[in-house]
């Protein structure tokens, strides 16, 4: 039996080796997650000299103990997004509330989620990882808000079996204004084989960056559209940011009046470098996208995101 005094550590990795399960663990402490990452959380807290000390391993399975002992809170909310669409910058709108844990994007939320393990066994594993990032370490904490990596969209279903009461959005953009920036510094799902498989791949061959972005980019709205559809997710337009956390997203996320001022201290910080302005730039990825990329676009992704806008305006504001 390990030693489950697990107080103010979080998992920070969950991988297989020799054909088990293990989770990595790093000390937080009572240290607030505000960083536009999960990730940027870990490598601040691994410079920490007791973390370079101290490294601390458990099977899988002490994921479930730690919960029966130590039950953090049950996510409130789930993001889903379609990329490079104003995600961040709810998570870091929310992020400036004490009572709010955020986490942005965990690597063993997305390992669990596409591993292998049976579902029971998974379940039980995702159910574990969620408490132990809903642990109350500084003890005001009252709601748990968890960003998703852009490809887990294919696997909200998964998810929802283990949490079916949790409400979820699906953030979208215009696909051209989306592909653009992915062409200028490609995230890992957009480059071919980084992150293995997955919902965006389609099978076929393709001819250039631009195709094979414009096709990932239509697989992840279609497939956000297939899931607001099926499970009833709230779709959320870029334009609609961040005026709609005053509106549908204060009720999405229940929000009082005065939080609702509060998250909009972070809106004129750039979500993902927090030390520079935000500046709009969505007329710029226009005038930058070539012919070759519009007619990609066009192709493979403007149908379901004007789909997605079609059933938006379904929901009412």
């Amino acid at each position: 039996m390990e030693d489950l005094n697990l107080q103010g550590w979080l998992p920070i990795r969950v991988w297989q080796e020799a054909g088990l399960w293990r989770v990595d663990w790093c000390w937080f402490g009572d240290a607030r997650l505000a960083q536009p990452f999960f990730g940027d959380a870990v490598e601040d807290a691994l410079r920490l000299p007791f973390n370079q000390a101290f490294r601390r391993q458990t099977p899988l399975d002490v994921l479930g103990q730690w919960q029966r002992q130590s039950p953090g809170l049950a996510p409130s909310a789930f993001i889903f997004h379609a990329s490079r669409c104003g995600s961040t910058l709810i998570s870091q709108m929310l992020a400036q509330l004490d009572d709010h844990i955020v986490i942005s994007e965990p690597p063993p939320l997305d390992t669990l989620l596409r591993s292998d393990l049976p579902p029971a066994e998974r379940c039980v594993a995702l159910k574990g990882l969620m408490s132990a990032y809903g642990q109350r370490r500084r003890g005001v904490e009252r709601r748990l808000v968890v960003k998703l990596d852009a490809w887990n969209i294919g696997e909200l279903a998964l998810l929802r079996e283990c949490f079916p009461d949790t409400p979820w959005l699906f953030l979208y953009r215009d696909p051209l204004e989306i592909a653009v920036s992915h062409l200028r510094r490609p995230g890992m799902h957009m480059v071919p084989g980084m992150i293995g498989t997955s919902v965006l791949d389609d099978g076929l061959p393709f001819s250039s960056p631009e195709d094979f972005i414009s096709r990932r980019v239509g697989r992840l709205l279609a497939t956000g559209l297939e899931h607001c559809q099926a499970f009833a997710g709230m779709a959320v337009n870029y334009t609609e940011l961040p005026e709609a956390m005053t509106g549908r997203l204060a009720a999405f996320f229940r929000l009082d009046e005065g939080q609702g001022r509060q998250v909009f201290a972070a809106v004129g910080q750039h979500a993902k470098q927090p030390a520079q302005t935000f500046v709009g730039d969505s007329e710029d990825k226009r005038l930058e996208a070539s012919a070759l990329l519009r007619e990609r676009i066009l192709r493979w992704a403007q149908g379901p995101y004007e789909a997605l806008a079609t059933l938006h305006c379904g929901e009412g504001t």
